[in-house]
């Protein structure tokens, strides 16, 4: 097999750009989440519409790649929307501290400040996977990709574990201070983490030459082209079934654990950082099971995939059942259960995603990628939203925030049940493609670089 130009070190640094962006999308995600809903008793809707529309922006993903594919560098879309991220970090965080003041101004400028977070992600995000995707040999790719996630994973639990330690006594002041510590940290660390590391691939025996820059179709041309592939089209409908049911409940954990079980935002956030480390657990889990020394029973990305999806219903009505049992229930690993139940299914779609990005007509990587970014970004932003109009919603039919929780808890179950029953249907072979990607033993992608 041909050589790799980009080895194992130059992927962990690009893996470490996952990490920067994880450390600031957790604390505007999570963090200021719960500030708004319970130390500044705002509606549970603001922060869900909030983040929603930090998801809508990235729809542009399948443009920001087209940007990408015709500028032939990913470099400066990922440096740039790093940056572009890190200020709507901060100005999210002056943002809160300025509604406990003033709402409508302080509302005003979170608006401003998610949709940076948006254009940011989606820059950097789409670009960086695209990098990898296609400076790596083949059968590295979902080595490569879970090495990123599993990053952007610890990039969230550190930022959860350090930040929840700072914020406590909380104020508004050590809000704004503890994310502009964050955002330039993470700035700098993506900025070393990418430096140079493009034209070494370029030069690299082996290494992709970049594209010309002439004879660029349109976007709408190459969008149109990949969503003409059937394998695109039925892998997007997977993604965005199955992140749907994934990010329902991520929004409303951290004011759950505060309402119900009185935890403070310190507490909160360490919380969620325990939820992240189950994610990184079930991926690890996975990537060991499907190494090449397992049995291709137990390797399967569609079993782990459906068995992920069932788990974390499982999990999502254990907590249902939590608040009314009180603080005698072990919330801890029941959060533990549910974060490693998502990360088992989340990896299968992850490896299956980098295997397929350059499968189809060439240099529409970037498109493709984007196409699958944005199916997930609205995905979330949909989940997220309901999930926390749903608790708004029940808090007023039901008059008090235990059954409002333990209610749409149990509905984000059905539907991850729901994502469980389409991922069972796609791995049915086909006539157009007999092997679905579920089906394939993509392999460990954990152990795959223990092997290499």
């Amino acid at each position: 097999m041909t050589p790799s130009p980009l080895g194992w070190l130059g992927t962990l640094r690009l893996a470490l750009v996952q990490a920067a962006l994880g450390a600031v999308v957790v604390l505007t995600t999570s963090t200021m989440n719960r500030v708004m809903v319970v130390e500044l008793a705002l509606p549970a809707m603001l922060p869900g519409a909030l983040v929603a529309l930090h998801y809508a922006v990235q729809m542009l993903r399948p443009r920001l790649g087209y940007g990408s594919d015709v500028g032939g560098r990913r470099t400066p879309w990922i440096v740039g929307g790093m940056a572009v991220l890190a200020a709507g970090g901060i100005t999210a965080a002056v943002a809160v501290a300025w509604m406990a003041a003033d709402p409508a101004a302080g509302i005003a400028l979170a608006v401003l400040a998610f949709v940076l977070i948006g254009l940011g992600v989606g820059a950097c995000g789409t670009s960086l996977l695209v990098l990898l995707a296609t400076s790596v040999a083949p059968g590295r790719r979902a080595a490569a990709a879970t090495l990123a996630w599993v990053m952007m994973i610890v990039g969230f639990i550190v930022t959860a574990t350090v930040a929840g330690h700072f914020l406590d006594p909380f104020s508004p002041a050590r809000l704004v201070a503890v994310t502009s510590g964050v955002a330039v940290a993470a700035f700098a660390v993506a900025v070393l983490a990418v430096w140079n590391v493009e034209p070494r691939v370029r030069a690299a025996p082996g290494g992709q030459a970049a594209p010309e820059r002439t004879g660029k179709p349109p976007f709408r041309e190459a969008f149109r082209e990949v969503w003409a592939e059937p394998l695109a089209r039925r892998f997007t409908v997977f993604v965005f079934v199955s992140m749907l049911a994934y990010s329902a409940q991520d929004l409303i954990l951290e004011p759950f654990a505060g309402a119900v079980f009185g935890l403070s935002p310190g507490e909160s956030t360490r919380l969620s950082g325990v939820q992240n480390a189950g994610v990184l657990a079930g991926m690890l889990l996975v990537g060991v099971a499907g190494s090449a020394w397992a049995s291709r029973r137990f390797g399967s990305m569609r079993l782990w995939a459906i068995g992920g999806c069932a788990a974390s219903a499982a999990a999502l009505f254990a907590l249902a059942l939590a608040g009314f049992v009180g603080p005698a229930w072990p919330l801890r690993a029941s959060v533990f259960a549910l974060g490693a139940a998502n990360g088992a299914f989340a990896i299968a779609a992850i490896g299956a995603m980098m295997g397929y990005v350059s499968e189809g007509r060439a240099a529409r990587e970037g498109v493709r990628m984007g196409v699958w970014g944005a199916a997930q970004a609205i995905a979330f932003g949909a989940g997220g939203f309901a999930g926390t109009a749903a608790v708004d919603a029940a808090r007023w039919l039901f008059g008090s925030p235990l059954p409002a929780y333990a209610s749409v808890f149990a509905a984000e179950a059905v539907l991850f049940l729901a994502a469980g029953a389409l991922a069972l249907q796609l791995g049915k072979p086909t006539a157009a493609h007999p092997r679905s990607a579920f089906a394939r033993p993509s392999g460990g992608a954990i152990a795959g670089i223990a092997q290499r």
